[in-house]
């Protein structure tokens, strides 16, 4: 195998990547990845314990990491976490959008019907996922749009291509999400640099702490009614791992992808292809 050819694709040795959100699993598998990759990483989390674990993981690892607290919905946090970034490593080449959740005040249950929703549980939710999405992009990208060069990544969701039953509010957050990349895509090559880009990932139906109980039981980890329909439209027949984020991302960062922006990649086992028939 040409490793130089291969690194010329798809090497990120010695970027300087902030993952938001890297504290928890996916996002915290996607920056002990980069790591590896050889980049620079900085995890960023609301919460500093959970991003210093990841941080401390990948140094233990001979890698490069730090971890930082953020809020993603506080600019002022955002532009502090990104001189600390600057301060540390010189520069940011990539911006991870991967803080997001959901709440369950904001779901529909046989106790909450949707028309009693209340207004700030689906507010709530819908500026996590996009407005925390929409401020580090202009804190990281204006410092992007400076050195003429950067690569943004968002976080979608399948709910964004097929919205889910009980979660109208994530559902409605993450479709902001995967429009606001394509909007973002071109603003940012038209008004800035064409060295800029801007794509998302989509991922299907992964298990994580947050949505585990939704999905298996508790006691007997035995699928859900939810659980058994998911995977009843996932033609692959399984959930996936977050490992299985990290091609598709790397991709995207990298040199391989340089006339892509602008997309939404879904990662989801085949979910949003399958009709149900």
């Amino acid at each position: 195998m040409d490793r130089v050819f291969v690194d010329s694709l798809f090497g990120l040795e010695g970027k300087v990547v902030a993952v938001t959100g890297g504290g928890g699993v996916l996002c915290g598998a996607l920056s002990r990845a980069l790591a590896r990759m050889g980049a620079k990483v900085a995890v960023l989390d609301l919460f500093l314990e959970p991003a210093q674990i990841v941080a401390d993981e990948i140094v233990e690892a001979d890698g490069e990491a730090i971890a930082i607290q953020c809020d993603v919905l506080d600019r002022t946090s955002i532009v502090s976490a990104a001189e600390a970034v600057s301060t540390a490593y010189g520069r940011v080449d990539m911006l991870i959008n991967g803080a997001g959740g959901n709440k369950r005040e904001a779901t529909t249950t046989a106790e909450l019907s949707f028309f009693d929703l209340p207004a700030d549980a689906v507010q709530w939710v819908f500026n996590l996922n996009f407005v925390g999405s929409l401020l580090p992009s202009q804190v990281f990208g204006k410092l992007m749009a400076e050195q003429g060069h950067g690569n943004i990544l968002n976080i979608s969701s399948m709910n964004a291509f097929r919205p889910l039953t009980r979660i109208p509010a994530y559902s409605a957050a993450k479709a902001a999400v995967s429009n606001f990349t394509q909007w973002l895509a071109v603003h940012m090559a038209q008004e800035y640099s064409p060295e800029i880009r801007v794509n998302a990932i989509a991922p299907g139906f992964f298990l994580t702490e947050q949505n585990r109980f939704l999905l298996t039981d508790r006691e007997t980890g035995v699928l859900t009614p939810r659980g058994k329909t998911i995977l009843e439209h996932t033609p692959m027949n399984r959930f996936g791992v977050p490992e299985e984020l990290v091609g598709a991302t790397v991709w995207l960062l990298s040199p391989a992808s340089g006339f892509v922006t602008g997309i939404v990649v879904p990662i989801d086992g085949g979910f949003s292809a399958f009709s149900g028939v």
